[in-house]
């Protein structure tokens, strides 16, 4: 997947919240921004022009604000990034969700699609493989819950691994 074009974190953030907003409400006005953003208008005024410089957004006083063609591909992207971290976050590292939402709001403008993409996957995989599930996402979450004082007994483990190998196997057999 080829990467989107480079812009500051703060940039991607107006993409991000203009993109957000027109889902909910269909138009963005450049109040609103600063209300999601929690910033002063004349730093999203500046931030509406720089970002209309670059032709990522359509942009005049006192009017409606619309994302180009380009500006959403690269909205998009960010969000794609920030719900992968944030999900990540909360499934494999069980982070509580709003610590989730505001640390993958840090980490999307330096992971690249690359990386998010592979976390997806691996999202997906311990979604669907029943060992990655039960073994070793589930023993890392009591492994946390003992704030790693209960070390892993390897012979315990190997012999849970064969018992869910034995369970999916018999699983698919009957169906």
């Amino acid at each position: 997947m080829a990467e989107v074009r480079r812009l500051s974190a703060s940039l991607e953030d107006y993409l991000e919240a203009i993109y957000d907003i027109i889902a909910e409400k269909q138009a963005v006005r450049a109040k609103d921004l600063a209300k999601r953003l929690k910033v002063r208008q004349a730093s999203v005024t500046g931030a509406l022009k720089t970002l209309a410089a670059h032709g990522l957004v359509n942009y005049a006083p006192y009017d409606v604000i619309t994302l180009t063609p380009e500006g959403e591909k690269i909205a998009r992207e960010v969000s794609r990034r920030h719900s992968i971290l944030r999900e990540f976050l909360k499934k494999v590292l069980f982070v509580e969700s709003s610590e989730a939402d505001r640390v993958a709001c840090l980490l999307e403008h330096g992971v690249t699609s690359e990386i998010a993409t592979k976390m997806a996957l691996f999202l997906e995989f311990i979604e669907e493989c029943p060992l990655a599930r039960k073994k070793f996402i589930e023993g890392f979450k009591r492994y946390l819950e003992s704030q790693g004082e209960r070390r892993p007994n390897c012979d315990e483990c190997l012999k849970l691994v064969k018992k869910i190998i034995l369970e999916h196997q018999k699983d698919k057999i009957a169906s």
